[in-house]
């Protein structure tokens, strides 16, 4: 009997939930290809997980760039494929919806919608969305987030990024059914990753002219910062996702969120108007 070929490419592999994916794939015994931007990551990550671990080079907006890494990754392990596509590279855009151009929601939805498209189109021959592959298809996950099913103040574009993987992902699981591909969506709460101090620490300079500033900072004193505190570490989070992914049946949708009764399970009972009634004098949104 064919096994699952053990090669895994993971985007986004430098940081965060990417570079503890890299970590724990690689302790049991694949092969990692991981997406790296940059040499001196690339580098890095080298010297931190020897030969088992293969930098691609490529941003997710460069269709070529991807296109080009595909076709080498296809001379490299022909055909033995790809047992596992892990669609992590992601960016975080936030503020006030009316004080936003519209090229930051261009950006957000340029990496984390369409850079995901692109890599999964590129990289599907590869998992066995093709004639004469193997017997043994791979595996997706994408990387999407509670935010995908539940937007709050001030992350538009995030979540309508994580809305429309949450929708591509339901179309494609079922069309990827013709060549026995699995594709599950990993909803995380929040994690200990580098995301939002990206987006989130400049904020307060950014909108200081913005109706929406004091209720910024409200945001971030009462949600924000508490919710980073008892966030889920990522090498913890990264292990929940092996675990999923090595499963012969995986859910559909896993949600990994800390005190998951207070923060999702909850909130979702609530009728909708009443919990924004809630967030919306919380904030100082209403009175």
């Amino acid at each position: 009997m064919t096994a699952k070929s053990k090669n895994i490419l993971i985007t986004g592999a430098s940081t965060g939930i990417g570079y503890d994916l890299v970590k724990v794939f690689l302790n049991n015994g694949y092969k990692v290809f991981g997406s790296i931007r940059k040499q001196e990551d690339a580098d890095r990550l080298v010297k931190d997980f020897g030969a088992d671990f293969e930098p691609l080079l490529f941003d997710v907006t460069d269709h070529r760039a991807i296109d080009a890494a595909a076709g080498t990754l296809e001379g490299e392990i022909g055909n033995e494929g790809l047992g596992g596509l892990i669609n992590n590279a992601g960016i975080a855009v936030a503020g006030p919806f009316i004080d936003l151009d519209v090229e930051e929601f261009q950006y957000q939805f340029d990496v984390n919608v369409f850079g995901l498209i692109k890599v999964t189109q590129a990289f599907l021959p590869l998992l066995g969305a093709r004639k004469n592959h193997g017997p043994i298809p791979g595996k997706i996950i994408q990387i999407s987030s509670v935010s995908g099913r539940m937007g709050m103040p001030f992350v538009s574009p995030y979540a309508g990024s994580k809305h429309a993987i949450e929708g591509i992902t339901e179309c494609i699981r079922k069309e990827l059914l013709l060549f026995g591909i699995d594709v599950v969506l990993i909803e995380p709460g929040p994690i200990k990753t580098p995301i939002w101090d990206k987006s989130m620490n400049p904020l307060e300079d950014k909108f200081k002219d913005s109706a929406y500033h004091q209720i910024m900072k409200n945001a971030q004193e009462k949600f924000i910062r508490p919710s980073i505190e008892s966030a889920l570490p990522s090498d913890k989070v990264s292990q929940l996702i092996f675990d999923e992914f090595e499963k012969k049946k995986s859910c559909a949708r896993k949600v990994i969120i800390a005190r998951k009764f207070q923060n999702w399970t909850l909130p979702n009972l609530l009728p909708t108007r009443r919990l924004d009634k809630i967030l919306g004098k919380a904030l100082g949104l209403m009175k």
